[in-house]
Formats: structure tokens, sequence, C-alpha cells
């Protein structure tokens, strides 16, 4: 499998994740184909609030900001992805806001900035608008004037992108099947995967529930059975949205709906009485552009500065250029600084349950097992059962602590050849040998289970 770069720091954008969690992401089912503007944000410190706007806004005419930082104080058994999912965002969008947190192993009571205020692309207020650069769609209901639908998507990883332009949805297929390209089914098959010709709706199908395809090539928008791919470049050039994302864009789009699809890592807009730049790293291949792209946001920044009588703080905006966290921060002299805005972002409340997020039921003594990996050190081995329980599917994990080190258990499995499949997968992904653990019959299944 392929280990993908995914970006955990604005400093360091290349540093490699784990590589099993990461190449289960990696291979999709896509085929490769060709009123009056918000105010500025108060800084006095906000009362908890139960919810937020996350998805849907209202826009007047000339609003080009929507939403408002947030942030939440985490519990032990989050991770990064956890919490983005719950609040609409994407791997990219939490984990660049958060540079300072571990994704994969939260402490109790550390607190996550929620990005959930947007810079609208530059494009027409019209059907869907998806921005490659920060990985998020826009949609624009011709039936609800003044509002927008906002989603994160996992995009095409680098070979196989995503491609510019504009086209429209040509059909809407709930439950589909799956016909593996063959250039898909050469690179699974070079890797000791192979896939068949067609794979039917359910699980295993990379597509998930929903798909609809657009005017151009095969590509198209669709679900995913790996849900934490999101906010990442993982398929093979289609759009890639959770699950219940896509089931409420499919019910909101009609065929013919328009979709545009451009690449605007700089974006800049006037709100309230400020100047805002929000601010991502180029996808690598426009890289080279970005010489170009920063000169571009230069001149748009002086030109709104002037029609508003305002005077840029230029080493504001190098600073944001050299974070590219993606948050939208005001650039203008005597500006709220980034600290500041995080500290007067809207505090939440901690739900009951984040949305979707996997849990590893209790083993029995009936059950199958894995010994997936043991580790020193406790921390690494809560991250790595942690990655386990984000697999797509799932592979159900859990730390245990056994003579001084910590054991990854996974499980629970039906019956041998379920343990050995998920054994496969670990191996494939993490490159590491999950010992099979058998029913209570063998003894060895309590001993490695002593807690």
């Amino acid at each position: 499998m392929y280990p993908l770069i995914l970006p955990t720091h604005p400093a360091n954008r290349n540093v490699l994740l784990p590589v099993a969690w990461l190449c289960a992401l990696a291979l999709s089912g896509c085929q490769l184909l060709p009123t009056e503007p918000d105010p500025s944000p108060t800084l006095a410190s906000p009362a908890m609030v139960e919810t937020i706007a996350s998805h849907e806004f209202a826009i007047s005419d000339g609003q080009k900001v929507v939403g408002e930082l947030a942030s939440l104080a985490s519990q032990n058994s989050d991770t990064l992805s956890d919490i983005a999912r719950h609040y609409g965002l994407g791997y990219n969008d939490i984990a660049l806001a958060n540079p300072d947190l571990d994704p994969w192993s939260l402490r109790e009571n550390q607190q996550v900035l929620l990005p959930l205020q947007f810079i609208l692309p530059e494009a027409p207020h019209k059907g869907i608008v998806l921005n490659l650069a920060n990985m998020r769609m826009f949609y624009y209901p011709k039936n609800r004037a003044g509002n927008v639908n906002t989603y994160p998507v996992g995009i095409g990883r680098d070979g196989w992108n995503t491609p510019l332009g504009s086209t429209q949805i040509v059909a809407k297929k709930a439950n589909p099947d799956w016909t593996v390209p063959e250039s898909i089914q050469r690179e699974h098959q070079e890797l000791g995967d192979p896939l068949p010709k067609v794979v039917h709706s359910g699980p295993d199908n990379p597509l998930g529930a929903y798909a609809m395809p657009l005017g151009i090539g095969n590509y198209l928008i669709h679900g995913t059975n790996k849900p934490y791919g999101i906010g990442m470049q993982v398929s093979h050039g289609c759009i890639q949205m959770y699950p219940e994302d896509v089931e409420t864009l499919f019910q909101k789009v009609e065929v013919g709906t328009p979709v545009r699809i451009v690449h605007q890592p700089y974006l800049a807009a006037w709100r309230g009485d400020n100047l805002y730049v929000e601010v991502h790293e180029p996808l690598e291949k426009w890289a080279k552009q970005d010489g170009q792209l920063v000169k571009d946001l230069q001149k748009r920044l002086q030109k709104i500065a002037q029609e508003h009588n305002a005077t840029v703080d230029w080493p504001r905006v190098d600073a944001a250029l050299q974070r590219k966290d993606g948050v939208p921060v005001p650039v203008l002299q005597s500006s709220p600084t980034l600290n500041e805005l995080k500290a007067a972002a809207l505090e939440l409340r901690h739900p009951d349950q984040l949305y979707g997020q996997p849990r590893a039921v209790d083993l029995a003594e009936t059950d199958w097992s894995l010994m997936a990996a043991s580790f020193p050190q406790e921390n690494d081995a809560q991250k790595f059962a942690a990655m386990l329980n984000h697999q797509g599917p799932q592979i159900p994990a859990r730390k245990v602590a056994k003579d001084g080190i910590f054991q990854v258990i996974a499980g629970p499995f039906k019956n041998k050849k379920e343990a050995k499949l998920a054994a496969k997968r670990i191996k494939s992904n993490f490159d590491l040998e999950a010992v099979a653990i058998e029913p209570k019959s063998s003894n060895n299944q309590a001993a490695l289970l002593t807690r």
C-alpha cells in the first residue's frame, strides 16, 4: 500500500503519519476520470453552549464569510477525527488548527479548536462549488436562495488528482455497485490485494450507500466505507463524503445540478469592519504556482483594504502564510491575534456521544481475537488501538496492560476465518504480524487478556 503524507503541523506539512491507518484509507472506490455582512467577532469570553451551526448558513448579498470559531474540551476516549466528524470538519481542518495536539491520543480537558468559520470560494453561488485546496464543498440550493451548505470531502491523492473545471451531476444512484476499473484492478493486484470485477453494494463497497456521477469522465461524488479519510487526499480522483453528509446531499440535489471544481488555497474577504485571510497549502500538483498565488493574494488584499479605507498589517499576512492552518484571521492593524481569537472562540459542551465514534465491545470467552501488537509505552498502544478502531470497516481493538507492557488486542471475531481476515488487513496496512487467540478452549485467551 502507498504511505500517504498528511499535514499535521503547519510548519511541517510533510510529516509521515502511521502508514497503517493511512494506507487503509488510500484506496477508494473512485475511478480515475480524466442581510448585512456578519459583524467582527467579539473577544469577550462566551458562555458555554450546546450546539453550533456547522453545515448550513444563511448568507446575505455580498457576504463571503460564514460561521464562527468554537472550542471543545476533550475527553480521554476522543480523537481529533471523532470530534471533526461530529462537527462537520475533515481531518485536515482539525489537525492543522490544533498542531500541538496528538490526533490519536487526546487527554482529558485539552482544548480543541473547531475551525467552523469559512471564507466562500470565488465562484458563482450556484449549485456545488468544490475547493480542492481546503477539501471542502459548498452547495447553494436553488430553492433556498440566501443559504449555503458546506461539507468536508476527501479528494484524489497525488497522481490521481481530482480535476478542475465545470460539470454537473448526471445521475443519482442509491446502493450502487462498483465496477472496478482496470487501472485500479492492476494497482491492487500489484499490492497483493486483488479485487473482484464488481463490488456489490454493502459494507465492503468503497462507494458507500450513495453515488452521484459527474459529467466528466467517470468521476463521482459518493459516500465511503472509510469515513475517517474525509479531509485527506485518499481517493482515485472521486469526491468522497461522510456517509451522513452524502445522504443529506443526495436528497437535496437534482440531476443537472452544476458542479464547479476550483483550487483556491488563498482566500480573502471583508467581514464587519475587518479584512480576513484563510490560507491553505496548495496541493502538490499546483505547488509551482505558489509564488504567483501569493502575489495575487497580496493584490486582492490591497484592493479590498483600499475600498474600505483600511491598512493591511503585512506581518500578520506573512504569519498566516507561514501557518497555512486554514483558520480565517483578520489582518488589519490592531486586529485581534490568533491567540485572542482562540480565547474568544465559542465554548461548546461535550456531547454525551460523538457521532459515529467507534467503540470496541467487550470480548467474551467464546470470541476469537488477535494480539495485534505490543508496546513498552501506554500512549503508543492507545494510539494504535485508536487507529484500528478507525479503520474502514472497523477492527475493534483495545489496549491491555500485561507484565509491564501494553498489548493491543483486536476483536471480537465470529470465527477463525474472520480473525484471519483481520490479521491480513493488519499485515497489509501496518506490516505487523497479528497472532490469533483462540476462544476459551485455549489457555492463551485468558493469559493474554489478563488486565
